[in-house]
């Protein structure tokens, strides 16, 4: 199998519209999280969520194309147009080229819009442009569109797991020699008023703050963006040049075939041995784990004993960047993924920022409220779903 690196990284998320000033964000431990600015916002119960402020679409794409733009596939073009620009790509790769991208909701925005001007505004048409806008493939294809990649193709859901499955398929597309390189990642545009109000009626959404690990940590807080990764051929990348950031070294995913909602530890444990069996690595060699972190009671506690269990008594640093940037949902692994780059070019480990006292249960070293330097050789990215699915990557310094 070819070895699979990333070179280059774009995003778009409540710390910063791009790359530099989200890496800024992670090293000062700064955090995204403030109250709602949209529609009916003060309808909800909980009024406070990562949010990509001051996003002003008309100064970012043509009059022409915004009809075919929710903002989920805005926030993927944006990040992916940096991603590629970062790795030097230039041309069209053609069938050489894919795209898999994670969504857990895509165009949710153009939804409610649209029940809008049916329910409540009495309207008997909606634009014909709807579909197009609310699809789950619309950011995937558009991103195909822009960059002129005809070779694989295709989104990804499998909620708060998105990301990190269309990552794994992506390498392995690269691996198996499908593509020579792919655009991949998540976007998630969730905070609209529907969006939240069903995350209410779960009753796992923190009203103020996200606290992962923490004892009284409240719950979840939503974020919304995107991040947008190029996975190349090492092989392809070294040929042309290019800057490469990390490897993608491995992928392991599992299913609880359990509860619907209530996370398992055993599943957890299986899916990060899996991602360190498929890299041929031993877990001495991992320096830092992102956590899939949520905040809430249950998964915390779930996610810090299967940790325990895989890597025994002295677990390496972990932390939950979500406490910064909120759960962007199907977008989120996208995001730690690129927590990861910066741990592994530069030797920072974000913070888990809003930490207060710990948590007997989730017994870890979750590098409280400071970024840490610490040079590490390997870490581990977690992401793990409602539905009893586990995704877990392993990235090695490249």
């Amino acid at each position: 199998m070819r070895r699979v690196v990333i070179t280059g990284i774009g995003t778009v998320n409540a710390l910063a519209p791009d790359v530099p000033g989200t890496f800024q964000a992670f090293r000062e431990g700064r955090c995204g999280i403030g109250p709602l600015s949209f529609r009916d916002a003060d309808r909800l119960t909980i009024r406070v969520g990562a949010e990509v402020r001051n996003w002003q679409a008309a100064d970012r794409f043509a009059a022409s194309d915004l009809p075919l733009y929710d903002r989920v596939t805005q926030y993927a073009l944006v990040a992916g147009a940096e991603a590629v620009a970062m790795a030097g790509l230039s041309g069209a790769l053609g069938s050489r080229g894919g795209v898999i991208l994670g969504t857990a909701a895509g165009g949710i925005q153009t939804w409610e819009d649209s029940y809008r001007a049916v329910f409540a505004d009495g309207k008997s048409r909606v634009s014909p442009l709807v579909v197009p806008r609310l699809m789950h493939n619309a950011p995937a294809s558009h991103l195909s569109i822009r960059h002129g990649l005809t070779g694989p193709v295709l989104a990804v859901s499998s909620a708060c797991a998105s990301a990190n499955h269309a990552m794994g398929l992506a390498l392995q597309q690269i691996r198996v020699g499908a593509a020579d390189v792919m655009l991949t990642g998540g976007a998630e545009a969730m905070l609209c008023f529907g969006g939240v109000k069903a995350w209410e009626g779960l009753r796992v959404l923190a009203p103020d703050a996200c606290r992962p690990f923490s004892l009284g940590r409240k719950g979840m807080v939503i974020g919304d963006g995107a991040g947008v990764l190029v996975f190349e051929a090492e092989e392809h990348a070294r040929a042309r040049g290019a800057r490469v950031l990390a490897e993608v070294a491995g992928f392991g995913m599992t299913a609880d075939a359990g509860d619907i909602v209530a996370p398992s530890a055993e599943g957890a444990g299986r899916a990060m041995r899996a991602a360190l069996a498929d890299a041929g690595m031993e877990i001495a060699e991992i320096g830092y784990i992102n956590a899939h972190g949520t905040g809430t009671l249950a998964n915390d506690r779930a996610e810090a004993a299967a940790i325990r269990v895989v890597f025994g008594g002295t677990p390496p640093p972990v932390s939950s960047t979500k406490a910064m940037h909120g759960h962007a949902i199907g977008a989120t692994g996208a995001l730690e993924a690129i927590a990861c780059v910066l741990a592994l070019t530069e030797g920072v480990l974000p913070p888990t920022i809003g930490f207060q006292v710990p948590d007997p249960d989730c017994a870890l070293d979750v590098i409280p409220r400071v970024a840490r330097q610490s040079r590490v050789a390997a870490a581990l990215s977690n992401a793990f779903a409602f539905g009893g699915l586990n995704a877990v990557l392993a990235f090695r310094r490249g």
